[in-house]
């Protein structure tokens, strides 16, 4: 309402005369003729009205402001967690899937890569978080444009990934790598040691600190470790994995191939600083056909940050050379 809307109309009411003489008066008083009645008429001037409407439209606006300002936290708070995969209703369960993917070279089909048959895997076991080996980036063999840690996290509906390159190959780069649902933060990429003599293949640890649907955070980390028959450098890099994971004041969770079985000195190593997620009859993880041992591991510290709530090996035979590991845990 306009202050010349509020003049005209005091100028109409002058005109007509009911309000003659009495536009100036707060209150006025009437003595009409005959019976004697007082009766009191509260004028409101122009200026007023326009004072009132404008402390309205000021109450009004700081309330809006009030509601949308709640009501968007609360959205952005839901999309946040939409858009990293997550469930609104949250049950405090981890899912995790350790996978060894042959660089996407089926074993039945060599020369062959096949990355929606590894994306099949994962989209099937529906992980929060993936621990991947043997994965190439832009090499000769798998090809010149294909970054399969990337090319995976797409196929597979994982918005977040980060690739550790442990050595270049074959015109590429070859490594570990993380795919995510949950967002990644303070990615690391630590090389691990070989000793001298040993002509071991460098190999390296993965690590990113990932933040829970509860906002809460716990370090990943993805490994490989020494292939060679000897334990002599899978002695170090457990050893060396065990020292940089000590440092860490959140909670930590680790999954990856450690081409080492329970109950010899590597895994012993790791038993030490860590919980696994399975100790007995936890199902072989290789060959893939008719499968002999159980080298691919998931394990946490403390002890105490876990429920295990399931273990399995996913009989997978085609996709690589190693069966999936999946596995579920439930924050305490």
């Amino acid at each position: 309402m306009s202050l010349d809307y509020l003049n005209k109309a005091n100028a109409e009411d002058q005109r007509s005369g009911a309000l003659r003489g009495l536009q100036n008066t707060y209150p006025a008083t009437e003595q009409p003729a005959g019976k004697a009645i007082k009766k009191k008429i509260y004028i409101i001037k122009p200026h007023q009205n326009l004072f009132s409407y404008i402390m309205r439209m000021k109450l009004f606006s700081f309330f809006l402001v009030i509601f949308l300002a709640t009501f968007g936290c609360t959205r952005k708070l839901a999309q946040t967690g939409s858009s990293a995969g997550t469930n609104t209703n949250w049950s405090n369960e981890l899912h995790v899937l350790c996978y060894n993917i042959h660089h996407a070279s089926p074993p039945s089909k060599p020369g062959v890569i096949d990355l929606d048959a590894i994306a099949k895997v994962i989209r099937q076991s529906s992980p929060d978080i993936v621990a991947l080996q043997e994965v190439d980036v832009n090499t000769n063999r798998s090809g010149k444009t294909s970054n399969q840690a990337e090319d995976l996290a797409r196929l597979s509906g994982m918005p977040h990934y980060y690739f550790a390159k442990a050595i270049n190959y074959d015109g590429g780069e070859y490594g570990v790598a993380i795919l995510s649902r949950l967002p990644l933060s303070n990615m690391k990429n630590t090389p691990l040691p070989t000793a001298a003599g040993t002509n071991g293949e460098p190999r390296t640890l993965a690590t990113a600190e990932v933040t829970l649907p509860n906002r809460s955070k716990f370090v990943f980390a993805c490994t490989h470790l020494d292939a060679q028959r000897s334990d002599t450098n899978r002695l170090l890099q457990v050893q060396k994995i065990g020292e940089v994971l000590k440092q860490e004041k959140l909670t930590v969770v680790i999954a990856g191939d450690f081409n080492a079985v329970a109950g010899g000195e590597v895994i012993n190593i790791l038993d030490q600083s860590f919980t696994r997620s399975c100790i007995q009859n936890c199902g072989f993880t290789i060959p893939v056909i008719n499968p002999t041992k159980t080298i691919d591991f998931v394990a946490y510290k403390p002890s105490t940050a876990f429920t295990i709530v399931k273990h399995q090996v996913i009989d997978e035979k085609y996709a690589s050379d190693h069966l999936p590991v999946e596995v579920v845990l439930q924050l305490k």
